[in-house]
């Protein structure tokens, strides 16, 4: 079996505080609790790469006023990874920070739930309440790779290489899809959204952006199964990834982390 290595990229990041974190919160708790925004990168010892989600772009920062830092293409290049020579694109879901780079990444193949493409395409965005977190043009372009036969479907768990697997959880969005990678060394999970921080299932709290509730509180015990008692589980939006593992190198300090 090959062994990998896994990298979190921060691209992007906004001030927020904790009572936005939670369901059931305390709306006037205004402690501090800032967001940051991350894509991954995983790459096994024969120099085959993945990339885990897209991130998003200046015209979200600007009307959602977030900070973008750099694109999703220039944070894997800052690893050594040609965004144009990159082959496949894990997508955890299509919300608009997850979804907003496909072009950056113009021969890659997008590897996806058949459920995220249905909720993104559906009668579901004509609600607000589901549409808000998505940007038509990102999924515009997800759906013009369909027809470049650039969009790999899965329906539920999936092994993309040994070692390397894609497990349907749900809750969040209704494909979200988190990353298990046994890097020959340990497990890593990527949680993306399915935790946004490790307070959310730490403390049995959800995130607000819900499609089912049931299926994202499940999630947090599939996560720990995924993970094993050895494995860690990696959030998608917590800054205290900083704190608990090493600079993937030194001169990237506070842009990217080693995972594995």
């Amino acid at each position: 079996m090959p062994s990998y290595e896994v990298h979190a990229i921060k691209y992007a990041e906004r001030d927020a505080v904790r009572a936005e974190h939670f369901v059931g919160g305390d709306p006037h708790d205004t402690t501090p609790m800032p967001m940051d925004y991350f894509v991954w990168l995983i790459k096994d010892d024969a120099g085959k790469e993945w990339v885990v989600d897209t991130g998003f772009e200046q015209d979200d920062a600007q009307s959602r006023q977030r900070t973008l830092l750099r694109t999703a293409a220039e944070g894997v290049a800052l690893l050594g990874v040609n965004p144009e020579k990159v082959t496949d694109v894990i997508m955890t879901h299509f919300h608009y920070d997850h979804a907003g780079g496909v072009s950056q990444f113009p021969n890659a193949t997008f590897h996806a739930q058949d459920q995220e493409m249905s909720f993104a395409t559906g009668r579901d965005m004509t609600r607000k309440a589901y549409s808000h977190a998505f940007n038509v043009r990102h999924v515009q372009e997800l759906v013009g790779r369909v027809f470049d036969q650039r969009v790999a479907f899965h329906n539920g768990d999936a092994e993309l290489a040994p070692g390397l697997t894609l497990h349907l959880i749900g809750g969040h969005t209704r494909g979200l899809q988190v990353v298990r990678v046994d890097t020959g060394h340990g497990v890593v999970v990527l949680a993306s959204d399915a935790s946004h921080y490790w307070a959310n299932m730490d403390e049995g709290r959800p995130f607000p952006i819900i499609d089912d509730l049931s299926k994202m509180v499940e999630g947090w015990e599939t996560l720990r199964q995924l993970a094993g008692p050895e494995g860690v589980i990696i959030p998608g939006h917590d800054p205290l990834v900083f704190d608990r593992f090493p600079s993937s190198s030194p001169d990237l300090k506070g842009i990217a982390i080693r995972l594995d």
